[in-house]
């Protein structure tokens, strides 16, 4: 992996041990030890050794700050992931004390009454006015706090530059054109994808959606309703889905294509564009495509504006069950602190939640900028409904677009499909 420069002036921080209040009402523990062992569960990563570091570093300045108190670090796997929480939120005395989640897992471990309200602490940090606002509203359930923001990952336009020249192409500025230009290449080179697209490729086509004015749903606090077959959302679904044919990317292959089907392709070689996120760029790095492509803000309809991406990224909370609040907020704070996020930024590539180390990431690795303004143009994100892991994990939406792209359905009749599902989840969740 490809290491960035160090962010000198973000990291020359020193760890402050923070000052969190004491056992309040919402913790399921009547304890609040301020000594002992902290169990820690963070996700095991592809080339896991330089956050291993990172996250070392923290802990050893935590203890030291903290003589009576250990830190016991275990990365479990991704895939696995959801086992090993549902069992930690059953039996509170194999739980950890803190966990590293995804942010669309939110809300739905909220409803399980796993994760600790810490919206008092999160207010009084010193670091959380920084905090990029859907980033912020990824931890935020009813109003509440439930944990702090890791990381955040977006997703842009890869396009190969060399394929650009030779075709005489303008890099394009409106989705209009982003169809054109890709039917181009196809015509010109049809060995390659134009654009490469996925029907499974949930968050690749959502800005087609949000682009047009669509949303996945209306509502908050808890009480949502499907949004996916509005008019405004038919619309994007219908540019989205046109890019599927011969004269771009086939239906017989990339119907069935998730996000990192296109990202694979792109990087070897494939495609003269794809959509992928800041956490692609080693991926592409690492392929054919390497020092041949270039990247910008994945364009909207308007020329020069930029099409919302999703806010997706990671979290840190604190267990609803924790007997060391105290300790355990603390460590979270530190971990999700402008310092850390900054080093993995250095390490890992993880896009940080604060915008002023954004700046000084895309400052040292000039790749970032085109991730950090769209960040900076607005992002979206998922409903907060515990509904939403059941709409997903059911493939609600790449059915939907499959339906479409197939000519199983029209785009009215396969949103409305989609809407009824998503709002049977939405009534099923409570």
């Amino acid at each position: 992996m490809k290491v960035a420069p160090r962010l000198a002036v973000l990291l020359a921080a020193v760890v402050v041990t923070a000052c969190a209040p004491q056992t309040s009402d919402n913790s399921s523990s009547d304890k609040d030890d301020q000594a002992g062992t902290l169990r820690v569960w963070l996700f095991q990563e592809v080339g896991n050794k330089p956050k291993e570091k990172v996250v070392d570093s923290v802990v050893t300045a935590f203890e030291k700050a903290h003589s009576d108190t250990r830190v016991d670090v275990e990365y479990i796997p991704i895939d696995t992931r959801a086992q090993r929480v549902k069992a930690a939120f059953n039996d509170p005395k194999s739980a950890p004390d803190l966990m590293e989640y995804g942010n669309t897992d939110t809300a739905g471990y909220v409803k399980d009454g796993g994760l600790l309200d810490v919206t008092r602490e999160f207010g009084a940090w010193s670091e959380a006015k920084g905090t990029d606002p859907t980033a912020k509203q990824s931890v935020t359930v009813d109003g509440k706090i439930y944990g702090a923001p890791f990381y955040v990952g977006v997703r842009a336009l890869y396009y190969r530059t060399d394929v650009f020249e030779e075709l005489g192409l303008e890099v394009p500025r409106t989705m209009a054109e982003l169809a054109s230009t890709a039917r181009q290449i196809r015509t010109a080179r049809p060995e390659l994808y134009g654009l490469v697209v996925g029907g499974a490729y949930t968050y690749g086509a959502m800005p087609f959606v949000w682009a047009n004015g669509g949303e996945l749903a209306t509502g908050k606090g808890g009480s949502y309703a499907s949004a996916i077959d509005s008019a405004a959302a038919q619309k994007g679904i219908k540019e989205y889905t046109s890019l599927f044919g011969d004269d771009n990317c086939p239906a017989a292959k990339c119907a069935s294509m998730g996000g990192n089907d296109t990202i694979t392709a792109f990087a070897a070689g494939k495609a003269g564009m794809a959509i992928g996120g800041d956490f692609s760029h080693t991926a592409v790095e690492a392929g054919k495509a390497k020092g041949k492509y270039a990247v910008v803000p994945l364009p909207g309809v308007r020329s020069g504006s930029i099409a919302p991406a999703f806010a997706g990224g990671n979290n840190i909370g604190v267990l609803k069950s924790t007997s060391h609040r105290t300790l355990a907020v603390d460590l979270m704070e530190q971990l999700a602190s402008k310092k850390t996020q900054a080093s993995l930024f250095d390490a890992m590539g993880f896009l940080p939640t604060f915008a002023d180390v954004r700046q000084q990431a895309a400052a040292n690795e000039p790749y970032v900028k085109p991730f950090v303004q769209t960040l900076a143009a607005g992002t979206k994100f998922v409903p907060a409904s515990p509904a939403w892991s059941q709409i997903d994990s059911s493939l609600v939406l790449p059915t939907m677009f499959q339906e479409v792209i197939s000519g199983r359905k029209d785009v009215a009749a396969a949103s409305k499909s989609a809407a009824t599902k998503m709002d049977d989840a939405f009534g099923s969740a409570g």
